[in-house]
């Protein structure tokens, strides 16, 4: 069981207790939004117009995996005995600038760091017809048994689509025995609601459309190598036609990653089903106006029966926002995971 079984089961047992101890399964938050951004919208577009700079990843690998496809990870290393791996949100990558807000914070406490791109994110097209999903934690898993060796203690922080994909992993069995705490922000542990509120506010049409853009354009140059996809495209006007991330993932999604429809995708890739067997220590962190997600992906009565889930629900924060200006343009929620970290005393 890791590097030293015997102490590795003795720290997990501190942080059980510690966390029947200290920490409630429903966390009281301490972030507080400034006045001028009480608005979730304001929360989430904001960060990503401040100007912060971040360091540089120090090195850069190509993971090859088993089926002949590939994922590209950013390295951040010390030597430290502790890694945290980060994943990123919906057509994100490793130099979004959650991800290298992050990345910055947790190497500077005494945390490697690793971001992974999902297939296809990047800047580089994969190589199969497959692209990433939300409910990938078999990549996840990938990335983690590759970078196990020589780390005494993992960490998981996901955002957005990423944190699913995190919690999802961490509900799954077995989990790499390094693995010391899942922290996911912004996570829509419920895909079906988080896409019906996508779809259906017009408040949110700016992300809808941001998002379907690269999607259709990444889907649209795949198709030019691989005919399947190529013909399914062919009807219906092709890609173009698609406005939802319902016609995306009924059309493109679903079909392509093996699921039976959009709906059927939703509920195996969802996180929530996978919380209540999740053995190490974790954390949702969820604003109540963040305005990608819906009630579901509140799991309160979850963690109220959880000694090891924890939710916090700020009422304000966006989606991955959460500025105060306490510490300048760095936002609450890197503090916030740092601090959830040192607890578990890993």
């Amino acid at each position: 069981m890791g590097h030293n079984s015997t102490k590795k089961a003795s720290s997990l047992g501190d942080i059980s207790a510690f966390c029947f101890i200290w920490l409630m399964p429903i966390v009281t938050s301490s972030f507080i939004s400034p006045p001028l951004l009480d608005g979730g919208h304001r929360q989430t577009i904001l960060p990503v117009l401040l100007p912060r700079r971040f360091r540089s990843w120090q090195r850069q690998e190509r993971l090859e995996l088993p089926d002949g496809d590939f994922l590209d990870l950013s390295w951040r290393q010390k030597g430290h005995s502790r890694l945290v791996i980060l994943s990123h949100g919906l057509e994100g990558s490793s130099q979004a600038i959650y991800i290298r807000g992050m990345a910055d914070t947790l190497h500077q406490a005494g945390w490697d760091v690793l971001a992974w791109n999902y297939r296809s994110c990047g800047g580089m097209d994969n190589r199969l017809m497959r692209s990433y999903h939300s409910g990938a934690s078999d990549d996840l898993r990938a990335v983690i048994d590759h970078a196990a060796q020589g780390y005494e203690n993992i960490a998981l922080v996901g955002f957005s689509l990423g944190g699913n994909i995190t919690l999802k992993y961490a509900g799954e069995s077995p989990t790499q025995s390094a693995i010391c705490a899942a922290i996911a922000i912004s996570a829509p542990v419920d895909l079906a609601s988080s896409a019906q509120v996508l779809d259906a506010d017009p408040k949110n049409r700016l992300y809808l459309q941001r998002f379907l853009r690269t999607m259709k354009a990444k889907t649209l140059l795949k198709a030019r190598r691989f005919p399947e996809l190529r013909d399914r495209l062919a009807g219906r006007d092709g890609v173009d036609a698609v406005q939802t991330i319902r016609e995306f993932d009924e059309r493109i999604t679903a079909p392509v990653h093996g699921f039976a429809d959009a709906a059927d995708y939703w509920a195996r890739a969802s996180s929530l089903p996978y919380l209540p067997q999740i053995q190490v220590p974790s954390l949702l962190l969820n604003a109540r106006n963040d305005p990608l997600l819906a009630a579901a992906s509140f799991p309160e009565a979850l963690a109220e029966s959880s000694a090891l889930f924890h939710l916090e629900a700020p009422a304000n924060g966006g989606h991955v926002g959460f500025l105060d200006f306490h510490a300048g343009l760095q936002p609450w929620h890197e503090r916030r995971v740092k601090s959830f970290l040192d607890n578990l005393g890993v």
